[in-house]
């Protein structure tokens, strides 16, 4: 074989250069096009390292056993590719597609797939084997037969049912994934980054979390069954308590009681209001951070500037509250009552406010005057609203990157320059709604009501608009 060459791992493969791959490329996208001169990619064991395949179509290639060590793949298209038992360790998959492809026992150790999709990957444990000298079949490849993920970057990544059982995943930075219905049985998660995770549906069984961090993770309707949590930072996590009945909870962070803290909560409420008063002279900033206060009333108190940070607050009346620059990022607010609330400048980064009513609220932006004067906006980046009630809100200039707001009542709300940029706002009731300059870029609208929205200078770019009630003409 030209050009061919022995690897660490017992394969013999073919090492292409750049134009050779180039050419392969090109033919193959003629064959999924149906054009003349086409032909079908086979790049079984074939030498591939830091080539550049950048948006290169390779859908259905054949890739078993390759070598893509650092190879560049950033906004490729590999749906339903065939890389059973390839070497894809420091790839970069940026934004590439992999749905549906065959990755068992591939090696992705470093690689980077942030925002890629991989909805139905199938990355179980697989081998690669050849009959030896004595007759015997010998694996060859990896010293394992288990895919692994290893210290990879797989932020943003879709990875809605996945199939992951047995693989490694360990180190693995997974925020903000989407991993609804995955099969995760046996899978080694330790020491990983689930930080805003969707893992509605999925399977964990006999799965390792162990010092895994899940805040804000959303475990709704998740398969917990002999799962090792221990250790592992549950804090603002959505899930129902009977649900870890079966997991190993040694040393697991998990939202404290109201009891734990050092002083008794109207002691605390009252220093933060002598520390707002005296402009921090005095009294205490209010810390309430990873503290259990479901269903507490805290209406009409001033929060103002207050920490609550994956502070559970499900079925909390808030009514009239003043949280104006409050950071409740990662907190759990479903079904709680925020109606007329002051929440200028708020943080809600990855918040689930599920069911939640925000009807009447103010999220515009806080203008800070003095030797400094700033404006604070509101930030509610991948916050969970759906089912939310934001009609009559003021969401002038407040952050929605990435929110979820499915199903969202936003009939009358002020949007004027709120940044909604790539939301998923299907079915969203934005009748009668001021979205003027807005940008909704790469939003989701599909079956959204904008029905007489006032969207003067809004940015579209992108924009599922199929199937909506009075959308504007682009």
């Amino acid at each position: 074989m030209p050009n061919a060459s022995w690897g660490s791992d017992g394969i013999e493969r073919r090492t292409l250069t750049q134009r050779e791959v180039t050419v392969i490329a090109n033919a193959h996208e003629a064959f999924l096009n149906g054009r003349s001169g086409g032909a079908r990619a086979n790049l079984r064991f074939c030498d591939l390292s830091q080539l550049d395949l950048t948006g290169r179509d390779l859908s259905e290639a054949d890739l078993t056993g390759a070598k893509l060590y650092s190879t560049r793949l950033m906004g490729a298209k590999l749906q339903r590719a065939i890389l059973y038992s390839a070497d894809l360790r420091l790839a970069n998959l940026r934004e590439a597609n992999l749905s549906r492809a065959d990755m068992r026992g591939a090696c992705l150790r470093g690689s980077v797939l942030t925002g890629s999709t991989m909805i139905e990957a199938d990355l179980r444990d697989g081998v690669i084997v050849t009959p030896s000298n004595d007759g015997e079949l010998r694996p060859m490849g990896f010293e394992v037969s288990i895919t692994e993920l290893t210290c990879a970057k797989v932020d943003n990544v879709n990875m809605t049912g996945a199939k992951l059982a047995n693989a490694f995943v360990m180190q693995t930075d997974m925020t903000d994934s989407i991993l609804r219905g995955a099969k995760l049985i046996r899978t080694n998660l330790s020491n990983s980054d689930l930080t805003g995770c969707v893992l509605e549906g999925a399977d964990l069984t006999e799965a390792n979390l162990a010092n895994a961090i899940l805040h804000g993770a959303d475990l709704t309707g998740v398969r917990i069954d002999r799962t090792n949590l221990s250790h592992a930072d549950l804090n603002g996590a959505i899930y129902e308590p009977s649900s870890l009945a079966k997991a190993n909870l040694t040393s697991a962070r998990l939202a404290r009681s109201v009891n734990t803290l050092r002083v008794p909560l109207p002691d605390m409420l009252a220093a933060h209001v002598v520390w707002i008063n005296s402009n921090g002279k005095e009294g205490e900033r209010a810390d309430l951070s990873e503290i259990d206060l479901s269903g507490h009333d805290f209406s009409d108190q001033n929060l103002s500037a207050a920490i609550m940070r994956c502070t559970a607050l499900s079925g909390a009346n808030l009514a009239r509250c003043h949280l104006a620059m409050a950071d409740l990022s990662l907190a759990d607010l479903r079904d709680a009552n925020l109606t007329l609330a002051d929440l200028r400048g708020i943080t809600l980064q990855r918040a689930t406010l599920v069911g939640a009513d925000l009807s009447g609220c103010q999220l515009s932006p806080l203008r800070i005057n003095g030797s400094g004067s700033f404006v604070w906006q509101a930030n509610l980046t991948r916050a969970r609203l759906d089912r939310c009630n934001l009609a009559e809100a003021d969401l002038q200039s407040a952050q929605l990157v990435g929110a979820r707001l499915a199903d969202t009542v936003l009939r009358g709300a002020i949007a004027v320059s709120a940044n909604f940029r790539q939301a998923a706002m299907r079915r969203a009731d934005l009748q009668k709604a001021n979205l003027s300059r807005a940008n909704l870029s790469d939003a989701d609208l599909s079956g959204a009501n904008l029905t007489d929205a006032l969207l003067e200078s809004a940015v579209f770019d992108g924009t599922a608009l199929h199937k909506t009630k009075g959308a504007p003409s682009l």
